[in-house]
């Protein structure tokens, strides 16, 4: 039998008009029966995908429709099946997020990216970071902070002069965005499995959106962030244009 794929494409007329001379050529069947799935966008419908079939096991494959595409591989409607049994693939593990907002409401979300806190009003933020239940910085004045697994370390987390990381050092990057005290500060490398908290100080006069991968949640008190290897999202990438050979490529670029 042949290989399965299902096709998915973002809003834009460019991605539509792509899956339909895609699944003309190669066919489609729904995500719960391929073998393969294909995301046709930029990186944000890249991690909408990923999000979206996260219980199953087909690994995705992007090529770009979109704006922006460093999860995704160069787009062509010609030998795909041969480029899909030729890909090597990623493993990627999520950021799990616990935010708690002023109603004492419960939010829980999955990065693939980051998580991200961000003053939502005029007044600069302040922070409480904790690391493994140890305080680690009594009060961080910014415009926010976020936590980046490698995936994402050259996404939001690298315009905030986060480091890169290569995919398998097993760690996360802690990073400020526009700190203002302790001035310049840059933030930290930490463990995989570090346990991240921010409680986040004078939260009315002060208020703080939190974000996981561009999901928004409003007049958050605390955010709590560790990585969930319970979750796998497996990309898959052209030969020799992989997720950890674009990692140290952006570097000297």
């Amino acid at each position: 039998m042949g290989l399965k794929i299902a096709f998915a494409a973002s809003k834009a007329a460019v991605a539509q008009a792509a899956q339909a001379t895609l699944i003309e050529r190669y066919g489609n069947v729904i995500f719960k029966d391929a073998d393969v799935i294909v995301a046709l966008g930029g990186d944000g419908f890249m991690l909408q995908t990923l999000h979206d079939t996260e219980v199953l096991s087909a690994p995705v494959y992007g090529m770009n429709r979109g704006t922006i595409g460093f999860l995704m591989n160069e787009y062509s409607d010609i030998n795909l099946v041969e480029r899909l049994k030729d890909a090597e693939e990623a493993e990627v593990n999520p950021l799990s997020m616990t935010a708690w907002d002023l109603d004492n409401k419960v939010n829980k979300a999955l990065a693939i990216n980051e998580v991200s806190l961000l003053r939502a009003g005029p007044q600069a933020a302040k922070l409480r970071i904790s690391v493994d239940g140890r305080l680690r910085m009594d009060e961080l004045v910014c415009d926010g902070a976020l936590v980046s697994t490698p995936a994402g370390s050259t996404a939001y987390n690298y315009s905030a002069h986060g480091p890169v990381l290569p995919i398998g050092s097993d760690v996360l990057a802690l990073t400020a965005v526009a700190a203002f005290r302790p001035r310049r500060w840059r933030g930290a490398l930490l463990p995989k499995l570090a346990h991240v908290r921010f409680d986040v100080l004078e939260s009315e006069k002060r208020p703080v959106m939190a974000e996981a991968d561009s999901r928004s949640f409003e007049n958050i008190t605390a955010v709590e962030i560790k990585s969930d290897p319970s979750v796998v999202h497996r990309i898959l990438f052209d030969p020799g244009h992989g997720l950890e050979e674009r990692l140290i490529s952006e570097q000297f670029t």
